[in-house]
């Protein structure tokens, strides 16, 4: 139950009212609620900030061992795997091309849980959009192959038990 109210408390707060004005965010530990304005306010901060960077993520709420990010995309990054953890996607806007599946080219271990690779070799491809909502399960490829100019996500880790 706990964690299916972080993820409809993360959803509804990143969603309808991005057109707000801008407020200056606070740091995500310890918060339990962000506004659509936070929202707002760290969209344009990812995009002031973005120099030639695939990807910008910055932490909107924390409660252990969940983490929920703010992620600006404006172009193709890594392939990733993370083995202890499923991935639930939540596009705030834009659109991207996201691949999930197959098995990643180029691959590297970034740290004891987690993969990455520069692509996917198979798959399944699929567009995905503004209120689309995506979850990638553990030891599953993942890559954001094609950038429609900008998207932005909600992305939240969920780990899984050792057991399957």
């Amino acid at each position: 139950m706990r964690t299916f109210s972080i993820i409809v408390t993360a959803i509804v707060m990143s969603s309808p009212a991005i057109a707000q004005q801008p407020a200056a965010p606070a740091a995500a530990a310890g918060k339990t609620m962000v506004s659509a304005a936070d929202v707002t306010a760290l969209i344009a901060k990812a995009k002031a900030d973005r120099k030639d960077q695939p990807i910008i993520a910055q932490s909107l709420l924390q409660l252990a061992p969940y983490n929920v990010s703010l992620e600006y995309r404006a172009s193709v990054g890594n392939a990733a795997v993370h083995e202890t953890e499923a991935e639930l996607f939540y596009v705030v806007d834009g659109s991207a091309t996201l691949v999930t599946g197959g098995k990643l080219t180029a691959e590297k271990r970034t740290n004891a849980e987690n993969l990455t690779g520069a692509g996917i070799e198979g798959g399944e491809s699929r567009h995905v959009a503004k209120g689309d909502f995506v979850i990638v399960p553990d030891h599953t490829p993942h890559w954001f192959s094609k950038i429609d100019g900008t998207v932005v996500l909600m992305s939240l880790h969920l780990p899984v038990h050792a057991a399957h």
